[in-house]
């Protein structure tokens, strides 16, 4: 037997190879402890864990307006494009995220499209004194690339203005490395941590900078797609309109830079 250090969600733990092997709860499927579990297979766990199959949502995210659902999973743990609940069904992204209008059983999603580019937002509480942006980006960096196992090289900003801290994660298809960690599964373990729901088995995420704890009163995660959601405007919640926003917004700053470099 061991100890699966980075999912405490599992059953029938055993050594293979040399490596902590384990059984996700609700779907069986077997993961390796020593990475991060995929977040469809999270989902699955929390589902089977909390009786009535929902639980309280943080009244600040948008990205669970529809609440936690029982996804379907493939068996390498990504999500299925598809995902149904009774007779409704919809698409979602590679983090799972709805991304089209629901539908009735006979909708069709061709792909899993992937989500490129997670933005985590951060606001801290009122302070005397702004925090030391070096101190705070070398923070960040560390713990996303020690704690959550992501290469460096997809962390792309670590932005403070204070009171707001934002991280920006940029990861294509072609970028993911066989055995490397997936951006969405980062956001959600970072997510869950932040929010004193740790997904590890008995290791706290303490945020402290310069030695000092940090309190957070705030954080949302937004996702931008490969390719643009498919919602009808009378449908959209204003948090799926706030990340429509953001997309468009980042896609006319992009634009912004392009041109004013170029003169």
């Amino acid at each position: 037997a061991c100890i699966c250090e980075k999912n405490k969600r599992v059953s029938n733990c055993r050594v293979d190879n040399g490596r902590c092997l384990c059984d996700a709860v609700g779907s069986g499927i077997a993961v390796y402890c020593d990475t991060l579990t995929p977040k469809c297979l999270l989902m699955k766990a929390e589902v089977m864990g909390s009786k009535s199959g929902r639980r309280e949502k943080p009244k600040d995210a948008f990205e669970d307006t529809d609440g936690l659902y029982d996804p379907e999973c493939e068996n390498s743990g990504a999500f299925k494009a598809k995902q149904c609940n009774g007779t409704t069904c919809w698409c979602v992204n590679t983090a799972g995220v709805r991304r089209t209008d629901k539908h009735d059983a006979d909708l069709k999603c061709n792909q899993l499209v992937r989500t490129t580019w997670i933005i985590i937002e951060m606001k801290h509480a009122e302070r005397n004194a702004p925090l030391n942006a070096e101190s705070l980006k070398k923070f960040f960096m560390d713990t996303i690339t020690n704690r959550y196992l992501l290469d460096g090289r997809y962390i792309t900003k670590v932005l403070y203005e204070n009171p707001y801290i934002t991280i920006d994660l940029k990861q294509n298809s072609s970028d993911k490395y066989s055995g490397g960690v997936d951006i969405a599964d980062v956001a959600y373990y970072f997510e869950k941590d932040v929010k004193g729901d740790s997904i590890f088995h008995n290791n706290r995420l303490n945020v402290s900078i310069d030695n000092e704890a940090l309190k957070l009163e705030k954080t949302v995660v937004y996702y931008v797609d490969e390719i643009a959601p498919e919602f009808s405007m009378k449908s959209l919640t204003p948090g799926l309109i706030a990340v429509i926003v953001v997309v468009v917004i980042a896609i006319v700053a992009a634009i912004v830079v392009l041109v004013s470099s170029n003169k």
